[in-house]
């Protein structure tokens, strides 16, 4: 089941920093000054479940294991479009990420496509 959909609408000029050290961040709107040039704006679409059920992250055609969701990463990504998705597989999920299996962190480009998925 699909619990999230969305589409980056502009990319800040400083991503690759971040996604340098495993993670990308999102907003749906212009995000708090000192952020602004390491986010992805997207689309704020609907939370369709329980985001503490996800099983996978789909970026563009690639798959990403979910292995924790931070205690208010839904409620940042129903109000703000926020969340912290964090690719380097170690222990702690800080409260508002959704944390995979330690993978390379994707650099998106507008028109990218992010698809959260239940475990089942």
């Amino acid at each position: 089941m699909i619990l999230y959909e969305t589409t980056v609408n502009d990319v800040g000029p400083e991503v690759e920093i971040f996604a340098e050290k495993g993670m990308l961040i999102t907003f749906a709107q212009k995000a708090i000054v000192t952020l602004k040039d390491y986010c992805y704006y997207i689309e704020k679409n609907d939370v369709k479940g329980d985001l503490k059920t996800a099983g996978k992250i789909d970026i563009d055609g690639e798959e990403y294991e979910v292995t924790q969701v931070g205690l208010i990463a839904e409620e940042n990504l129903k109000a703000l479009g926020h969340v912290t998705i964090s690719f380097n597989g170690d222990g702690e999920c800080l409260p508002g990420s959704i944390c995979t299996k330690k993978a390379k962190a994707p650099v998106l480009k507008k028109g990218s496509g992010i698809t959260i998925f239940s475990k089942s």
